[in-house]
C-alpha cells in the first residue's frame, strides 16, 4: 500500500540562526523543542538520511514543511529573503528526490502581499504544492482582510494552505498560559494545549470572517486529528445562528473546504471520532516528524483499523494525490 505524509518537517540552517538571534521579547519559546535529542539534526537533514528514514517507517513520499514558526516570527525583509532561500532548498531537495519528496512553500507573512507573490512563485515556478502557515503573524490573525489576496491566490492556483499551530501570543499567555513553574507553562502553551487551540481558533476565523463564501475553492488543512475543531463541532456550528453574513452553516465549511491530518497520533478512537463528523475522502496520513517518528509496525497496525479497503487507500495515499495534484 502506498503511503503518503504530508506534515513532515524540516528547517533550514538560516532560518534557525535568524530566529536564535531575535531579542527575548520577540523568541517563539517552542523552538527549544527543534533542538531536544537529534531532532535539530533530522530537521535539517532533507538528504539521503530522510529517505532512509522514510524507507525504515514504509512511507513513499513525504511533504516537506518548515517547522514553527517558519519565518513568521521575523521581520518582513528578512522573511522575504529566508522564505525564498529556504523555497528554493525545498525545491533542491525535492528534484533530488523527485519520486520521494514534495514541499509546501514557506511564506513571508509578515509582508501579505509578499507572501502571495511567493506562494504563486512556489506554484508556478517550483512545483510546490501547497503552502504551510503558522495562525497569527504578530498581533495580525489570518484572518485579517490583509491576507485576502494571499487566499486568493492559493483558490486560484489550487494550492491547499495547511495551517499548523504555533504559540499563543505573550499577552494571552499572561492571561491563560503562566503561572505554573516555566517548563509546565511552555508545555501548556504549546503543544499540551495552546497550539491546538490556536490553530483550531485560525480556521475557524477564516470560516466567520467570509473567506470560503469569497474563494469556495479554498482549501485548508488542519493537523492533530482538527486542532479541536470536529471534537467541538456541535457547538461551533451554533454560530452559523449569528453569523448570517455566512452563506452556509459554519459545519458545511469544515467538512468541504477542511481537510483532517493525523499528525503522529495515531490512535484508532481519533480516526474513529474524525470520521463521525468529516468524510474519509477528508482525511490524511502525517507523522509530524520529527517529533512523532512512528516506525513501520505502528503505520502498518493504524491502517489495520480502517476495515474499508477504499477508505484505507484513500487515506494513504489516494486524497494526497488529489488535493495535491500529485499525479
Amino acid at each position: 500500500m502506498k503511503i503518503i505524509a504530508i506534515e513532515e518537517h524540516w528547517n533550514s540552517v538560516a532560518i534557525r540562526e535568524a530566529l536564535d538571534r531575535l531579542p527575548d521579547a520577540a523568541r517563539d519559546e517552542s523552538v527549544a523543542f527543534n533542538t531536544m535529542g537529534d531532532n535539530q539534526a533530522r530537521l535539517e537533514d532533507i538528504g539521503q538520511g530522510r529517505i532512509e528514514t522514510m524507507d525504515a517507517a514504509g512511507i513513499d513520499i513525504s511533504i516537506l514543511s518548515v517547522v514553527t514558526p517558519a519565518t513568521q516570527a521575523l521581520p518582513a525583509p528578512e522573511a522575504v529573503a529566508l522564505a525564498r532561500e529556504a523555497n528554493d532548498e525545498a525545491t533542491e531537495a525535492v528534484r533530488a528526490y523527485p519520486d520521494r519528496l514534495r514541499a509546501f512553500a514557506t511564506l513571508p507573512t509578515s509582508d501579505p502581499q509578499a507572501a502571495a507573490a511567493e506562494l504563486e512563485r512556489c506554484a508556478t515556478e517550483l512545483g510546490h504544492v501547497g503552502a504551510m502557515v503558522h495562525g497569527r503573524t504578530g498581533s495580525r490573525p489570518l484572518d485579517d482582510p490583509a491576507y485576502d489576496d494571499l487566499f486568493a491566490t492559493a483558490a486560484r492556483l489550487h494550492q491547499p494552505v495547511f495551517i499548523h499551530p504555533q504559540i499563543p501570543s505573550d499577552e494571552l499567555r499572561d492571561a491563560a498560559y503562566r503561572g505554573l513553574d516555566p517548563l509546565t507553562d511552555l508545555a501548556l502553551a504549546s503543544f499540551g494545549w495552546g497550539w491546538h487551540m490556536d490553530a483550531g481558533l485560525s480556521a475557524l476565523r477564516l470560516i466567520l470572517r467570509g473567506t470560503f463564501d469569497r474563494h469556495p475553492d479554498l482549501q485548508l488543512v488542519l493537523g492533530h486529528w482538527g486542532e479541536m475543531l470536529l471534537f467541538w463541532m456541535d457547538r461551533v456550528d451554533s454560530l452559523s445562528g449569528v453569523a448570517k453574513h455566512l452563506e452556509r452553516r459554519v459545519s458545511d465549511y469544515i467538512k468541504t473546504n477542511i481537510h483532517i491530518t493525523s499528525s503522529g497520533m495515531l490512535q484508532e478512537r481519533l480516526l474513529r471520532h474524525t470520521l463521525d463528523f468529516t468524510s474519509a475522502d477528508k482525511v490524511l496520513f502525517s507523522t509530524d516528524y520529527p517529533f512523532h517518528r512512528p516506525d513501520a509496525a505502528a503505520i502498518e497496525q493504524f491502517f489495520a483499523t480502517i476495515h474499508d479497503p477504499s477508505d484505507r487507500a484513500r487515506i494513504a495515499s489516494g486524497n494526497a494525490e488529489t488535493l495535491f495534484r500529485l499525479g
